[in-house]
């Protein structure tokens, strides 16, 4: 699916929750280095302290991430994405040394509808690392976080 076609009928609303899932460029598998996953989720966590998003649930996969979130003060989910790819990219490239693209262009949107359980989602995202047979355990993999943790929900 082309760059245009991603952004048909996307809509930036205040309070709505959505599940985003956004590749690195040419599907490299940038975060199978944790040192450069954690540069990503220090990247979303400062969107979630400065109240752009209130972050529900993550999973930095080898070449891609799926985040739940609902967009806090305002914040228009174009910007906000732009900042998380923006900032880490330029972290990265200052630790790795390198230049170049690093995430795809745009990114997958879903804008969560009343009628759908956010727990349900959440699991879906973080257990993507046992889907795709990376671990057979969700405590051996180290790039994901869910606001539920520890409550048994997702256990």
């Amino acid at each position: 699916m082309g760059y245009s076609e991603l952004c048909k009928g996307r809509a930036s609303i205040p309070q709505q929750f959505y599940f985003v899932t956004v590749t690195t460029h040419g599907r490299a598998p940038w975060f199978e280095n944790l040192r450069t996953g954690r540069m990503v989720v220090i990247e979303m966590r400062k969107l979630h302290s400065h109240g752009d998003v209130d972050s529900l649930a993550w999973v930095l996969m080898p070449d891609h991430l799926h985040w739940l979130f609902q967009l806090r003060n305002n914040s228009k989910l174009s910007g906000v994405m732009r900042k998380l790819k923006g900032r880490s990219t330029a972290s990265i490239r200052a630790c790795q040394k390198t230049s170049g693209k690093f995430w795809q262009r745009g990114f997958h949107d879903h804008a969560v509808r009343g009628e759908e359980d956010l727990v349900a989602i959440a699991r879906y995202i973080v257990a993507n690392p046992l889907r795709a047979g990376l671990v057979s355990s969700l405590r051996d993999y180290s790039l994901w976080d869910a606001k539920w943790l520890g409550c048994g929900e997702l256990d």
